[in-house]
């Protein structure tokens, strides 16, 4: 269990993998923000489950993309729990198209979601993080990022920025306590990988998806005490898919 003051923040925690990962946060004891800018009931189901099993946790509607959205994310998170000292960036979104027609605004989109606005979260939790000598900063990844898949060349690119992020902010925190890994998931049953090409299974050597708990799992153990000496690191829950 936790025994610190402060709290998680997940962001796009609403459903599918955030909402599982939120879950599995507040049964270890964690106050758990839950942050989502579209569906708001699903984020008060997510509340409700940490609730019903005795741990606290808030939905708050942010735009992550919006500065000061994000800014207000972290200072109502603060008035009602203290500190965000786990933070998991795992708001995401998707705009496939071939490079050939790819266009401005869906590159646009999708790095800015995907990896500006994960930085600037970064940013300002580590700033609470570095005081209390202890934080936990947790980026869902992709197996996309370092695998090539045609048609995501924008997703590929956000989640390969991901990757490269985590490794050298971990570098520049390790010494305060801090820890910054990924997590980068293959294919796991969510909304958003409902329209993919279902022969897409057939490379995955474990045939099988994930179950977003099987990814929130590996979150919980990340953003323990027993996880003080992992940082830099990427954890790949992918079914062998990237081997």
């Amino acid at each position: 269990m936790n025994g610190r003051e402060g709290c998680a923040l997940v962001t796009g925690a609403s459903g599918g993998i955030g909402s599982a990962i939120a879950s599995a946060l507040g049964g270890d004891g964690w106050p758990v923000g839950v942050n989502f800018c579209g569906g708001e009931k699903a984020a008060s189901e997510t509340v409700k489950r940490i609730e019903d099993r005795g741990g606290r946790a808030l939905a708050v509607r942010a735009d992550i993309t919006v500065p000061e959205e994000s800014e207000q994310l972290f200072a109502t998170l603060e008035e009602h729990f203290g500190r965000v000292l786990v933070l998991v960036n795992n708001a995401g979104v998707r705009s496939d198209d071939l490079a050939v027609s790819l266009s401005d605004s869906d590159w646009g989109s999708v790095i800015d979601t995907n990896l500006t606005a994960a930085f600037r979260t970064t940013r300002r939790a580590l700033r609470g993080m570095i005081r209390e000598r202890f934080g936990r900063v947790i980026n869902i990844a992709s197996v996309v990022g370092p695998r090539a898949n045609a048609g995501q060349a924008n997703y590929a690119a956000s989640k390969a920025g991901l990757i490269g992020m985590t490794r050298t902010v971990a570098v520049e925190v390790a010494r305060r306590g801090v820890t910054v890994n990924a997590i980068a998931p293959g294919l796991i049953e969510t909304d958003m990988t409902a329209d993919l090409d279902g022969g897409l299974m057939e490379a995955v050597p474990a045939r099988r998806a994930g179950r977003p708990e099987e990814v929130a799992a590996c979150a919980s153990f990340l953003a323990s005490e027993q996880a003080g000496y992992v940082t830099g690191s990427t954890l790949y829950v992918d079914g062998g898919l990237g081997a």
